[in-house]
């Protein structure tokens, strides 16, 4: 099977993406559990505890990885929407149903803008960290992770079900 016009892009981007992925992890290191933690705390004091249980080095790997962060949403958008364009080839999708994977990356990557932008703000002005802050940082977290995930489990399906069709009849896009 060759490659078309829309896998050049798809592949590009996923393995862009899983450079930008490994080296905010290789930036975290051991502070990596600590984003879930954050995206995920529905209060100001669980959000304090997880800053505070960070040291010195830790919160330094912490606050770095930001800064790659600013690029990444961007990069897992494009894969996205390549996969969507990708997946338009193979497959008759709706156009409510290519509207929402068009939009969903876009509006995924926005929210990772407002996380990003609030957490490396709220590390030098603990003053600001309050329950409603949380809880809207963590709203907005939640949202974007059900936005890429969601948007990267139905491209697995929809290219699973591409493949399993092309076994079945031999013939592909």
């Amino acid at each position: 099977m060759a490659l078309t016009a829309q896998d050049r892009p798809l592949i590009a981007w996923t393995m862009i993406f899983a450079v930008s992925q490994a080296n905010i992890l290789r930036l975290l290191g051991p502070a990596g559990p600590r984003v879930l933690q954050i995206q995920t705390a529905w209060s100001a004091l669980r959000y304090r505890q997880i800053l505070d249980s960070m040291d010195a080095a830790a919160t330094a790997r912490f606050r770095s990885h930001y800064y790659p962060d600013f690029v990444h949403p961007v990069i897992y958008a494009m894969a996205l929407r390549a996969g969507a364009s990708r997946l338009g080839e193979l497959t008759d999708l709706t156009p409510t149903t290519a509207k929402a994977l068009a939009i969903a990356p876009i509006l995924s990557a926005a929210g990772d803008y407002v996380e990003n932008v609030t957490g490396l703000y709220l590390l030098d002005h603990r003053e600001q960290i309050t329950d409603s802050v949380v809880r809207a940082t963590t709203a907005v977290s939640v949202t974007k992770w059900v936005l890429a995930m969601g948007t990267l489990a139905y491209l697995a399906c929809g290219f699973g079900r591409a493949m399993t069709a092309v076994g079945r009849t031999g013939h592909h896009q």
